[in-house]
C-alpha cells in the first residue's frame, strides 16, 4: 500500500488523473484530477471497460492500455479517454486516465480539413486543365479563345481566392494575440467595408442601409475587423435575391459594441445554424459555386471575433432572411465617450 501511496503522490504532482483499486476494485486512492472525472476514494469502480482493463493487468501482471469512449464517473456523456492499468502489488492496480476528447476532435477536424480542401481545389484545378486543353484546339476561332480565356481567368481567380482564404484562416487560428491593434472609430471602419461591397450590391440591384453610432471608439486590428464585416456583407448579398436589402446597425450594448447585419435572403435552417461557422460548411453548395464562395468566409469571421475577445451569432428562419450579430469588447477610452 505504501507503493500505491507514493505512486499517487507522484501522479498528483504531475496533475495526472489516477486511482488505485484494491482486490475488490474499490478505489482506495485518487488524485485531484481523477476526482474531476467523478472517481473518488472509498467507492467501487463500476465502469465495465475499466474493470476489464484492470482484470487484464492483474492476470497478465503487466501494464495494459485501452483507448475509447467511456462513461466515466457516472457522467451522462461519454468521454474519449486513454486508460492505462498497471499492477502495483498483491491485488492492487493503479489506473491512469487521459481525456483525449479534444485531441480526437482536433484530429477529426484536421482530417475533414484535408478532405475538404482536396475537394475544393480539385474542381478549379480540373477546370483549368480542361479549359487549357480546349484552348489549344481553338486557336483558329478567336471568339472561342476569348470565351475560354475568360473562363480560365475566372477559375484561376477562384483558385487564388480559396488559397488566400485558407492562408488567412490558418494565420488567424495560429495567432496568440491580435497584431497591429489600434484605436479607430468603428462607424468609419464599417463605412469602408460597405464601400468594398458596393459594386457587388449594385450588380444585384440591392440596397445597403446603415444605422451607425459614430461615437464608438474601439481598439482592434482595423484590417481584420474590416475583413470580418466585409465577409458578413458578402454573405448577406450572395444569399439574397436581386432587389433585396441588406442592413447594418452599430450600437453599444453594455461593455460591447454590437454590429448587426440583416438580410432578406433565403434564411438558414436550425440544423444548419449550429455548423454555419465551420470551415467549408455551406448551406447551399450550388449557390456557393455560382457566387464563387469558398465556405471559409464565416469561419474567418468567427476566428477574428474570438481573437478580439468577441463572438459571432446567427438568428434565422428559412424564407425570412438572417441576422448575424458580431459583438466586440469596448476599450476603456470608448466607454469614456458615453
Amino acid at each position: 500500500m505504501q507503493t500505491a501511496q507514493v505512486a499517487v503522490e507522484v501522479l498528483e504532482a504531475l496533475q495526472t488523473a489516477a486511482v488505485v483499486v484494491d482486490d475488490s476494485n474499490v478505489m482506495v486512492q485518487a488524485t485531484t484530477a481523477a476526482e474531476e472525472f467523478g472517481l473518488q476514494p472509498d467507492r467501487a469502480l463500476i465502469e465495465l471497460e475499466l474493470l476489464s482493463l484492470i482484470d487484464l493487468a492483474r492476470s497478465t501482471k503487466s501494464s495494459q492500455r485501452v483507448e475509447g469512449a467511456i462513461n466515466v464517473g457516472g457522467r451522462a456523456a461519454k468521454v474519449w479517454v486513454l486508460a492505462t492499468a498497471a499492477p502495483l502489488g498483491p491485488g492492487y492496480v493503479i489506473l491512469t486516465l487521459e481525456d483525449r476528447t479534444e485531441a480526437r476532435r482536433l484530429d477529426e477536424t484536421r482530417r475533414d480539413f484535408v478532405a475538404n480542401i482536396s475537394h475544393e481545389l480539385k474542381t478549379p484545378i480540373g477546370a483549368i486543365g480542361l479549359l487549357a486543353e480546349t484552348l489549344q484546339g481553338a486557336t483558329d476561332d478567336p471568339e472561342a479563345v476569348l470565351k475560354f480565356a475568360s473562363s480560365l481567368q475566372r477559375e484561376a481567380s477562384r483558385l487564388g481566392h480559396i488559397v488566400q482564404e485558407i492562408i488567412e484562416l490558418s494565420r488567424l487560428q495560429a495567432a496568440t494575440e491580435v497584431k497591429n491593434s489600434a484605436q479607430c472609430r468603428l462607424a468609419d471602419l464599417i463605412s469602408d467595408s460597405l464601400e468594398r461591397v458596393r459594386i457587388l450590391a449594385d450588380s444585384k440591384n440591392m440596397r445597403l442601409v446603415a444605422d451607425l453610432d459614430d461615437s464608438i471608439l474601439i481598439e482592434v486590428s482595423y484590417e481584420q475587423i474590416a475583413t470580418a464585416i466585409t465577409n458578413l456583407f458578402e454573405n448577406a448579398i450572395n444569399y439574397s435575391d436581386p432587389g433585396g436589402q441588406v442592413g447594418i446597425s452599430l450600437k453599444r450594448a453594455d461593455n460591447f459594441a454590437e454590429i448587426v447585419v440583416t438580410d432578406s435572403g433565403v434564411g438558414i435552417a436550425l440544423e444548419d445554424q449550429a455548423r454555419i461557422f465551420e470551415r467549408f460548411y455551406r448551406v447551399d453548395a450550388s449557390r456557393s459555386r455560382e457566387t464563387g464562395g469558398t465556405g471559409l468566409g464565416l469561419a474567418i469571421v468567427k476566428h477574428i471575433a474570438l481573437n478580439h475577445g468577441g463572438e459571432i451569432s446567427v438568428f434565422s428562419k428559412p424564407g425570412l432572411g438572417s441576422t448575424f450579430t458580431l459583438t466586440l469588447p469596448l476599450t476603456a477610452s470608448s466607454e469614456d465617450n458615453e
